[in-house]
């Protein structure tokens, strides 16, 4: 609506319209092609391979975007599902979305001394996980049947007189560790950077729990305490595709 002006002529009060000239705002080509939804005023998205391929992990542009419905529910019994301290165990360093995606970049850069856990089981890694992630289901590492079972046949090699052909399989092929005479050995283990749900998991303390216990160094584990639920509340890129070295996959 034009803007008014009041006037007082030959003693009468009277209202003249002033007409302003219409002013067309015309996004530049930069801020056409501009994330408006950035991860920080710096970073609009972050490069990482996965599965052989590069995907771009970004923030969901959709505004009105809610999050995904698996991870709206607050309520679960406790336990199990109980609420984690941020410290999990000494020397284990508890990190945010800011440094998993650093970790990411560093191996998509070439870095292969790290690797980003998803420690669920499969029929949720399924339904989506962070690009670049593999899979290491939590009960793997703590001997439980309901993974260890699918693979009892096909891994049955013995290293060393361990106590289970699976666990060390993954620790020396996927995690880096050797062994020294009857010892292990974790000079050249890998930074670990493990995920589950979310802050109320118990997956990826159940990992990480069973690594110390193992003889892994404290400070080559890293804890995404947020997880999924925390992925997933700032709309960043998933996948379904994870890898599962633990199955041949």
């Amino acid at each position: 609506m034009p803007d008014t002006v009041d006037k007082t002529v030959h003693g009468k009060e009277r209202t003249e319209y002033v007409v302003l000239p219409f002013v067309r705002v015309v996004p530049t080509e930069s801020q056409v092609l501009t994330n408006f939804v950035k991860i920080t005023p710096d970073i609009e998205s972050v490069t990482v391979m996965h599965n052989g391929k590069k995907v771009v992990i970004m923030r969901n542009q959709d505004q009105n975007n809610r999050v995904n419905s698996e991870f709206t529910k607050t309520s679960r019994p406790c336990p199990p599902f109980c609420i984690y301290p941020m410290t999990l165990a000494p020397g284990v360093e508890t990190i945010g979305e800011l440094e998993v995606l650093d970790y990411l970049k560093k191996i998509h850069e070439g870095d292969q001394s790290i690797l980003v856990i998803d420690s669920r089981a499969v029929d949720q890694v399924i339904k989506g996980s962070i690009p670049g992630a593999i899979n290491i289901p939590w009960d793997v590492f703590t001997d439980n049947e309901s993974s260890v079972s699918i693979v009892t046949e096909i891994l049955t090699e013995s290293v060393n007189n361990c106590h289970s052909p699976i666990i060390e399989k993954i620790l020396i092929e996927q995690l880096g560790v050797r062994h020294n005479n009857e010892d292990k050995d974790f000079i050249q283990a890998k930074t670990l950077i493990l995920f589950c749900n979310g802050p109320w998991c118990k997956k990826s303390p159940g990992n990480i729990m069973r690594l110390l216990e193992l003889g892994y160094p404290p400070e080559k584990l890293k804890w995404y305490r947020a997880g999924m639920q925390g992925w997933e509340l700032f709309g960043l890129t998933t996948v379904t595709d994870i890898p599962m070295p633990w199955l041949g996959l």
